[in-house]
């Protein structure tokens, strides 16, 4: 049995402090309130915790009346994935719009703009960008939060992202390391695995890491995914090898290891989330992520107390512990002197955050219509037509309360569009019927993973040519349609662009 060097005191404090959980609601409750006075050094925050940028400040306020270097997490990645926005639609595209375009400079610059309504809202810590390098086509969880197939160019813009994110005062956490690309299972429902060989690794997944790193990035998230040519047992997260060995000593990481969500099912399902936990820190990660599910006080003391014990119990040394709290505690030191600071890294003062969209740059709508793909002549639409939108089950990291498609700003523009939402049960008579006479618009979303979907809209083309085709997932199926648009992405500003494109009225 190891023996304490330290109170229990101390030992209890390292261990909150290496805790990054969720609650419930759009005010801190009071439980949270009191760990955060016993320890607790990070909270994550999700789309449940924010209704606008000033309950946002708001909160972010209340959390550090407790702790004036909290690190309030959040993941926003713009594009698809959003909090910040999650009842409207982002205001930049996401990642697969970014690399399409393929200029680091709109990146770094669309980065440093979310990082600083971030920053004016308060949080330091953005669980982005994904440095995934999307090499399967068929990922169900990753696809257009990647900037691409081409391991170069997923590196570019990785790096690009950090810098700028980083330039507005918040702390990029680079994921899912080593690489959740090529994956074929969503790690919120099982535990992928990656059989491919080391050389295919190191060339392919590691390379946007690598430039990460070399970027700054304070912080990495871990994937809970099985690499069986660095640790065929153990998944990422777990994985001493993978953990320690080649991210920390191999490509020489010496900032926050943070895992992935500790509650999803390639973790849970096996281990359960304390002996996950447990096994996480022993392998070299510095914080564990969770409440995106568990949200609620028992969480964190279970896995509190798990951690503590463990260290009781001699299963993991204490100085790892402590190592891992120190690294949360040397992060939260640096968001607080950045907020100090003044100069370009200086975040915005806390209290004045902007209203979405006010802070006198339309960027990501700019970067939205750069990455729009137009094949096929546009007749500009003249009257409202009939909007026919295919809805796929939303992944868990999407969600499915965040609004996407054309329709609505379809009908800012052509006041009298109208709009219906399909899905697998359903069939092209059904939307021919709908539209009647008008034009109809078809949006679709990674249509090469669904057949339903491809067979529905073939049968709607059969009958009307004329139909414009959106797709607003990974465009890899061949283009139909008259015209086809491509927007790179699903976020409100994607649509945007569509809408214009199809109207013929924009920038």
């Amino acid at each position: 049995m190891t023996t304490l060097t330290h109170s229990s005191d101390t030992l209890t404090r390292d261990a909150l402090a290496v805790l990054q959980p969720g609650f419930r609601g759009t005010t801190a409750p009071d439980w949270l309130l009191r760990r955060i006075g016993e320890g607790l050094t990070s909270v994550g925050l999700f789309g449940r915790n924010i209704t606008s940028p000033a309950q946002l400040a708001a909160l972010t306020a209340q959390l550090r009346a407790e702790r004036d270097d909290v690190l309030v997490a959040i993941d926003e990645e713009g594009g698809d994935v959003t909090r910040l926005e999650v009842r409207d639609g982002s205001s930049f595209p996401g990642n697969y719009a970014l690399g399409s375009v393929d200029d680091v400079d709109l990146t770094r610059a669309v980065a440093r703009e979310l990082g600083s309504r971030l920053a004016a809202c308060g949080v330091n810590l953005n669980w982005a960008p994904s440095a995934d390098v999307n090499s399967d086509v068929n990922n169900p969880v990753i696809g257009v939060r990647s900037f691409g197939a081409d391991p170069a160019l997923v590196s570019r813009h990785t790096a690009a992202y950090v810098e700028g994110l980083q330039s507005a005062g918040v702390a990029a956490c680079t994921k899912h390391f080593p690489g959740h690309g090529d994956t074929a299972v969503d790690s919120h429902h099982a535990l992928p695995r990656i059989d491919v060989d080391f050389d295919t690794l190191h060339a392919r997944e590691l390379a946007p890491f690598r430039s990460a790193i070399a970027a700054g990035s304070k912080s990495v998230m871990s994937a809970h995914i099985l690499l069986s040519a660095l640790d065929p047992n153990r998944p990422a997260t777990l994985s001493p090898q993978i953990v320690t060995g080649l991210l920390r000593e191999e490509l020489g990481f010496d900032g926050l290891i943070v895992t992935d969500g500790i509650e999803m099912q390639a973790i849970a399902s096996t281990y359960g989330i304390e002996r996950g936990s447990v096994l996480a820190i022993a392998a070299g990660v510095d914080a564990i992520c969770v409440g995106g599910g568990l949200a609620d006080e028992e969480t964190v003391l279970r896995l509190r107390d798990a951690l503590v014990d463990a260290v009781r119990e001699g299963e993991l040394p204490e100085e790892r512990l402590a190592d891992a709290a120190a690294r949360v505690r040397a992060l939260a030191d640096w968001t607080l002197r950045v907020r100090g600071a003044s100069g370009p890294g200086a975040a915005v003062q806390e209290g004045t955050a902007p209203g979405i969209g006010s802070t006198g740059t339309d960027i990501g709508l700019v970067a939205a219509r750069r990455a729009l793909r137009v094949t096929g002549t546009v007749e500009p639409l003249q009257e409202a037509p009939y909007v026919a939108s295919f809805a796929p089950v939303a992944n868990i990291a999407v969600g499915d309360e965040t609004p996407w498609g054309v329709a609505a700003e379809l009908t800012a523009l052509l006041p009298g569009t109208e709009t219906g939402t399909y899905g697998v049960e359903n069939t092209a008579a059904e939307v021919l019927a709908a539209a009647g006479e008008r034009r109809i618009v078809a949006v679709v979303r990674d249509i090469h993973r669904h057949a339903w979907m491809a067979a529905v809209l073939d049968g709607i083309l059969a009958a009307r040519p004329d139909t414009a085709v959106v797709e607003m997932g990974v465009n890899h199926a061949e283009p139909t349609g008259s015209p086809h648009i491509a927007t790179y992405g699903a976020a409100r500003v994607c649509g945007r662009a569509a809408a214009e494109a199809l109207t013929g009225r924009g920038a």
